[in-house]
């Protein structure tokens, strides 16, 4: 595999040899720490906001889901956007209108205003990552996949460390909106970095967008989680919730049906034949289900539950993110030694006992305690992203590249966006009064959400075992194949 293909390349291919290797990880890096800081940071703010907002905090789940979904919505036409206008243009666009949604979203009065600017910080993110992805993925070869997206991990986990206690400092000194604002200086910074440094790759022939399977797709998807966001706050009858999701199946169907009758889908499904591709995807979206909603529940548990302050919260959801990011060069070694297969399955199993674990914290568990189960999560929370991520491409040809990409972004900002969902839904089910709940209701509330998850987690392993042994040696270098080019 060479380290990129001629026929992709900008007018301006110098940018794409050992420069674009020694930079790009860490341009991309910038986009990653943008959206893991938006994230965690806004995580540790949730009652505070709520609070402002007159909300329930769990109706809070409304404006983190909102975002990942708009992701899951808008992530489908980001290899076309890459392929049609270069990825130069559309990543340092996605920066801008992320920028964007972030000041409006700093100056948002009610939950519903919010809730829309998010979303379009969702249209921006959805660029991002992906676009990023496509670039790294056609930059290094195969062998190098693991420690480029390893050390791209490593900056950008900077914002997971970082966001909870800053969300906490911001929460506890100053106003909860600078929370919004700090992705000011550090979207400008990226524009800058993007527009000037970053390789431009684009096909010379780009096929057309395919409208029709992105308004079925991105309706379907929008109904399912709709029903999701509102299921258990009885805003509507079981009759409509429904014949919601009777609607959005129906849509999802379709769109299924026309993917594999139409030339240029969407989506292009037909990669789910790859055995590598289906149990990484697939696998990421069902892990993920249990796991998203993690750092959802975490703050509700530390602040709301516990009593501790946001300042307090945010320092015990730092242990999670200074163990990937410590570990993080371990990884591609467990990964040779051990192969694909059996690091997916063992990894996923012990994911699950670590949630259920978090189901005996309580008011007398000791503070090291709380920090040690945060920190080994952490660790093999990672570990399993790196695994997922990077065996989706590991059968894949590079002319595939860009819709591989496509589809695991897309699969992995729905798993996010339902995870939470399926967080806020487990607790409010074991909760019996959500706006008038008192601390120890709350925490048995999240235990049992716990406890669900972490089951959920532990099924999930099951994907992982149509892999063979074999599997993602190229991406490893069990078996190290030669580099041309």
């Amino acid at each position: 595999m060479t380290s990129a293909n001629p026929s992709l390349l900008s007018p301006a291919p110098a940018v794409a040899g050992d420069r674009a290797k020694r930079l790009l990880p860490w341009l991309v890096a910038v986009a990653f720490f943008m959206e893991s800081l938006d994230t965690t940071i806004l995580n540790t703010a949730v009652p505070a906001i709520a609070k402002a907002l007159a909300v329930a905090p769990l109706s809070m789940k409304s404006v983190l889901s909102s975002y990942t979904l708009s992701l899951a919505v808008f992530i489908p036409i980001s290899g076309w956007m890459a392929d049609r206008f270069g990825t130069r243009r559309v990543f340092s666009s996605a920066i801008g209108l992320f920028t964007l949604g972030s000041f409006l979203c700093g100056i948002s009065s009610n939950i519903h205003l919010l809730v829309a600017c998010r979303i379009l910080q969702g249209c921006g993110g959805a660029m991002m990552v992906p676009v990023g992805r496509i670039t790294m993925v056609r930059t290094f070869a195969k062998s190098e996949l693991i420690r480029a997206m390893s050390f791209v991990a490593i900056p950008g986990l900077i914002g997971p460390m970082l966001g909870p206690i800053a969300g906490g400092l911001i929460v506890g000194y100053f106003h909860w909106r600078l929370i919004f604002f700090v992705n000011l200086p550090i979207g400008l910074l990226g524009l800058y970095m993007v527009y000037r440094h970053l390789p431009d790759y684009r096909e010379e022939d780009t096929h057309p967008l395919d409208i029709i399977g992105l308004i079925l797709f991105g309706s379907g998807i929008g109904l399912l989680s709709y029903v999701l966001e509102v299921f258990g706050e009885h805003t509507l009858g079981w009759r409509a919730m429904a014949g919601l999701l009777t609607i959005s199946a129906v849509l999802l169907t379709t769109y299924g049906l026309r993917a594999t009758r139409t030339r240029f889908p969407l989506l292009r499904l037909s990669l789910f034949c790859i055995r590598s591709f289906r149990a990484a995807v697939s696998g990421s979206y069902f892990t993920r289900l249990g796991i998203g909603g993690i750092p959802f529940l975490f703050p509700l548990l530390y602040q709301v539950g516990l009593g501790f302050t946001p300042i307090q919260s945010g320092l015990l959801m730092m242990p999670q993110a200074v163990a990937a990011m410590s570990l993080k060069l371990t990884m591609p070694r467990i990964l040779r030694r051990f192969g694909y297969r059996n690091v997916l399955i063992s990894n996923t199993v012990i994911l699950g006992l670590l949630i259920i674990l978090f189901a005996t914290i309580g008011p007398g568990t000791p503070v090291w305690l709380i920090v040690a189960q945060a920190f080994v999560f952490g660790f093999f929370t990672s570990l399993q992203y790196t695994s997922m991520n990077t065996l989706a491409y590991a059968d894949v040809t590079e002319e595939q590249t860009s819709s591989a990409s496509t589809i695991a972004s897309t699969m992995q900002q729905m798993s996010i966006s339902f995870g939470v969902a399926t967080a806020s839904l487990a607790t409010a089910f074991f909760i019996p009064d959500r706006f008038h709940t008192n601390a120890p209701q709350m925490i048995q509330g999240i235990h049992k959400a716990f406890l669900a998850l972490g089951a959920l987690t532990i099924l999930s392993s099951m994907i992982f075992r149509e892999l063979k042994s074999e599997d993602g040696d190229t991406v490893s270098q069990r078996k190290v194949l030669p580099h041309v080019g």
